[in-house]
């Protein structure tokens, strides 16, 4: 009886794992190949999206609410197809309210920018007050977080 059940139960994983290898994910992709593309760009959730323009590459940001990572920092180089590279905001600001979800709260509307060879991100935070973050490498680490303009519903 205890051989029968370990038979069944190998069985069963080796028909279940042939059935997943014979799948084939159909992800969504914008570039049609042939210089067109079809919208939806980005088949995601990316509110409030911001691109900057750095020599001969996109970057883009979006608003990440009271999620963290957040600050999601995308790349191309024709603004069809994207690549995730980085998020600027590793953990919310201040960091004790947002140790537990504040649901309707945290990085809104964020605008992206080029300034002396540095990325610039501003955001709202409707409770705070508007934020910024910079780097000099969007790939790498983001300088933390300062509050350049306190009050609540900037």
């Amino acid at each position: 009886m205890k051989y029968y059940l370990i038979s069944i139960i190998l069985l069963s994983c080796i028909f279940s794992g042939l059935a997943q290898s014979s799948y084939v994910s159909k992800v969504w992709v914008s570039d049609n190949g042939n210089g067109t593309y079809t919208n939806p760009i980005i088949h995601a959730d990316y509110s409030d999206p911001d691109v900057v323009r750095v020599d001969d590459y996109y970057y883009m940001t979006a608003s990440s609410f009271h999620s963290a990572p957040g600050l999601p920092i995308m790349h191309s180089k024709d603004m069809i197809n994207w690549e995730l590279i980085n998020h600027a905001l590793p953990r919310l600001t201040p960091q004790d309210v947002y140790d537990m979800p504040k649901h309707g709260n945290g990085v809104f509307a964020p605008n992206i920018r080029t300034h002396n060879n540095e990325v610039y991100i501003y955001w709202a935070d409707p409770d705070y007050g508007i934020y910024m973050v910079k780097t000099k490498d969007p790939f790498g680490e983001w300088e933390d977080p300062v509050l350049v303009m306190e009050g609540k519903g900037l």
